[in-house]
């Protein structure tokens, strides 16, 4: 029997100019806002023993399978631009290194955290992990997606617990800065991976439990995160609303262009919802807005789509 779809949008402001989505939502029910973010609306479908979401672990375990047992941290490639008032985050897990160019530059700083008692590992050329020992006190990090384009240091771990991890980040910039892969970069036009970015720690979860049957995403901590509960993943296509289907869906279109979303998508989730493929949708914001359109909303034809913004 066909039931939800949850779709994960990017930011209200970002879709607010495709028309047939506001008048959608005009005539949905206004949900309770969540606390915004892309890593927020995901783990809001999933269930695990403890707090944070430990995405590192996570990763680790779906690309490797060797996460048990130790405590990890993400330390992911990124690109960081001093300004005037400091530095801004520009890009980070998205620089398009090479296998070689990402163990040339791991190759330097694996003693650095070795000293420190953690083991660097390139898991993908833009996927690196701290191998941590089991149980480690870790500080709060701050996401990338709430970093980027942001003053960097106002996001660094503070306090004491943050000072071990504000040094190796700052000895890893000194590394890499005139790293001979980053040199060569910057004489092509591309992106130098002058910065670590330490963020998502913890030990993998012994379960991770979701009502959903179907994740339909590209993005790696959605896939590693129904991988742990044993949830068949694929990539977003419009064709799986057409499948005979049952249980709730997850469709990530977190990342997908206005356009793509105008022409391609919105028409695709109306018509399932229109045939009962789909028992009812329910959006969810990058930004924290949440909407569930049903049915029968349809019939709500006195409702503008001024009435979405309320």
């Amino acid at each position: 029997m066909a039931d939800a779809a949850h779709v994960l949008l990017p930011a209200r402001a970002v879709c607010a100019r495709i028309a047939a989505l506001m008048q959608a939502l005009a005539r949905a029910d206004r949900q309770p806002d969540a606390a915004p973010g892309y890593l927020a609306a995901l783990a809001a479908h999933f269930r695990w023993p403890g707090k944070p979401l430990p995405v590192a672990a996570l990763l680790r375990e779906h690309a490797a399978g060797d996460a048990a047992g130790a405590s990890w941290l993400c330390a992911d490639p990124a690109y960081v631009q001093p300004d005037i008032n400091g530095a801004r985050m520009l890009a980070c897990g998205t620089l398009d290194l090479g296998g070689d160019e990402a163990e040339a530059l791991a190759r330097e700083l694996k003693p650095v955290f070795g000293d420190s008692g953690a083991l660097l590992e390139t898991t993908t050329p833009a996927r690196w992990h701290l191998r941590l020992p089991a149980g480690a006190a870790l500080p709060a990090f701050a996401t990338p997606e709430d970093v980027l384009g942001a003053d960097l240091f106002e996001h660094l771990p503070q306090g004491p617990e943050g000072r071990r991890w504000r040094q190796l980040f700052n000895e890893a910039q000194v590394i890499l800065h005139q790293h001979p892969v980053n040199v060569a970069r910057r004489a092509r036009g591309a992106l130098p991976a002058n910065s670590l970015w330490f963020w998502g720690g913890g030990a993998l979860p012994a379960w991770v439990k979701s009502v959903l049957t179907l994740v339909a995403s590209d993005d790696g901590v959605a896939r590693a995160l129904a991988a742990r509960a044993g949830i068949g993943s694929e990539p977003p296509h419009p064709d799986l609303l057409a499948r005979p289907r049952d249980g709730a869906a997850l469709i990530d279109l977190e990342r997908v262009a206005p356009d793509a979303l105008a022409r391609v998508w919105l028409p695709a989730l109306l018509d399932a919802l229109a045939r009962g493929r789909v028992s009812e949708l329910r959006f969810a914001f990058a930004s924290g807005e949440r909407f569930r359109l049903a049915r029968w909303h349809r019939l709500r034809f006195w409702r503008r789509a001024r009435a979405s913004a309320s």
